[in-house]
């Protein structure tokens, strides 16, 4: 089973230039894991140290936003495309 992670550009750096990753997981917990097993750096930077989501980011599965679903017990399947998008802020 693997699932898409579109990382954005701002982020690339700590996935070794990579646009997206391909990982396995049932949940977008799992599948944040298992970026985090190959790319610490960037686990640290989308997640705080309770796990969570930063603030700021947003995360979509297939356009969906996780917030209104089940956050990071949403689940995925075998395609689906997860999504990591920065806030932006400004007036």
């Amino acid at each position: 089973m693997s699932v898409t992670v579109r990382i954005p550009t701002v982020l690339q750096k700590l996935s070794d230039g990579q646009h997206e990753l391909h990982v396995p997981g049932t949940t977008v917990a799992e599948v944040f894991a298992a970026v985090g097993s190959e790319h610490q750096a960037l686990y640290a930077r989308i997640t705080t140290g309770e796990g969570a989501v930063r603030p700021f980011l947003n995360v979509f599965v297939n356009g969906d936003d996780i917030r209104f679903a089940s956050d990071l017990q949403t689940s995925v399947r075998d395609g689906d495309e997860v999504s990591i998008i920065p806030s932006i802020a400004g007036g």
